[in-house]
């Protein structure tokens, strides 16, 4: 075994412009390092079974959750538990980056949704 990080993991891009690198991928646990761009945002959705912790890394994640709006600086975490509708975006100037860590893993159990299901 040996350590692993960005310039050894794969490397994927999701969105127009997000870039992701996945760290650990086993059917108990997804482990993920993502770069959001400025501007750039995913399709709401939720998982089924798959429990998440977004922890960032540098900049500033946007999560919406249904009638609720949820900033996460630096340092900072947030979970989301299974079945709860969630959108991650950077609405900020910066890039923001962020560990996203899926138990089980995410894969497969994504369930998209319409964006009026977040409205505030």
């Amino acid at each position: 075994m040996r350590p692993v990080d960005r310039a050894t993991a794969e490397h994927y891009n999701w969105g127009d412009r997000c870039n992701a690198w996945t760290l650990v991928s086993q059917p108990g646990m997804l482990v993920v390092e993502e770069e959001m761009p400025p501007g750039t945002e995913e399709q709401p959705h939720f998982h089924e079974t798959a429990r998440q912790f977004f922890y960032v890394l540098s900049g500033t994640l946007s999560l919406r959750l249904p009638k609720q709006a949820v900033k996460v600086d630096a340092g900072q975490g947030f979970e989301v538990t299974p079945g709860l509708i969630h959108q991650a975006l950077n609405d900020s100037t910066e890039v923001v980056r962020f560990v996203l860590i899926s138990v089980p893993t995410s894969r497969g159990d994504r369930i998209n949704v319409q964006p009026h299901a977040l409205q505030l």
